[in-house]
């Protein structure tokens, strides 16, 4: 009941959302300063996919495998590229690492996580700072990609969000995007992608890919989240992880959540 209270007042009011989600990633971040947190998505599993990680890496295969999917349409070498809702700069890293961009952007709304990505990471061409996703702090046309990853729900405004990725990508670049809705609001979802200047090429429901990686990470999620004392806290992180069993878990596998993949073209 509490979380589809939660769901119709932050649709009431959308700036409320923001302040909310701001305010929790920033107490999150810093209660669990651990750098080793490098991811917070729900991850992504197929029998088909096979990635070669660095060793340091496999911890987090699910969760890298999810940015596999998300950049795959697009070959990153040599581009510059903007995330936006780097979190803890796990993404972001494994894309400077492993898919060779000039330069990656990693902007996050939290100034505590952004601190603890600049702490972290040490590479030339990886960079993080605070911003907004829908005032994005950079000049028009600076951009060949833009990536978002299970971040937009969060936002006060969708229409906004997408406007800002239009105007800093250069044209005929393009925006690489997933995240999850209530089944309901998934055409309303695919109509925002292919409007605000951007044309949708292709879109993917990858929901049966998520919850199968959600189980195969519950039994590492659950361990973590055991450590904190509040059973109230472990319940809200649970469900906020998607472990097997939360209510994040059973809306997806109800069908009343559904988890979609794009990739859009700015053709400006």
């Amino acid at each position: 009941m509490l979380y589809k209270i939660a769901y119709y007042i932050f649709k009431l009011f959308p700036s409320l959302k923001k302040w909310f989600w701001k305010r929790w990633y920033t107490i999150f971040a810093s209660r669990v300063p651990d750098p080793d947190l490098k991811f917070m998505n729900y991850g992504y599993f197929s029998s088909e996919l096979n990635l070669n990680l660095n060793p340091e890496d496999e911890k987090d295969r699910y969760s890298i495998q999810l940015y596999h999917h998300v950049t795959s349409p697009l070959d990153l070498k040599g581009l510059k590229v903007l995330e936006v809702g780097s979190g803890r700069g796990g993404g972001s890293s494994y894309i400077s690492n492993y898919l060779n961009p000039t330069e990656i952007y990693g902007i996050d709304i939290s100034p505590t996580a952004v601190a603890i990505c600049n702490q972290i990471y040490n590479k030339n061409n990886l960079f993080f700072k605070v911003g907004d996703s829908e005032n994005l702090p950079f000049d028009d046309n600076t951009f060949d990609a833009v990536i978002n990853v299970e971040s937009s729900h969060c936002y006060a405004s969708m229409d906004k969000f997408l406007q800002e990725v239009r105007r800093v990508l250069k044209a005929g670049s393009y925006f690489l995007f997933c995240d999850l809705r209530k089944e309901d609001c998934i055409d309303e979802l695919l109509n925002q992608l292919n409007s605000n200047g951007l044309r949708l090429i292709s879109n993917k429901d990858i929901t049966f890919n998520i919850i199968e990686a959600t189980i195969r990470m519950s039994k590492d999620r659950k361990k973590a989240i055991n450590k904190f004392k509040f059973a109230w806290f472990k319940k809200i992180l649970a469900s906020f992880a998607a472990i097997e069993g939360s209510k994040m878990h059973q809306s997806f596998t109800s069908g009343h959540s559904k988890y979609i993949s794009a990739f859009c073209r700015n053709d400006k």
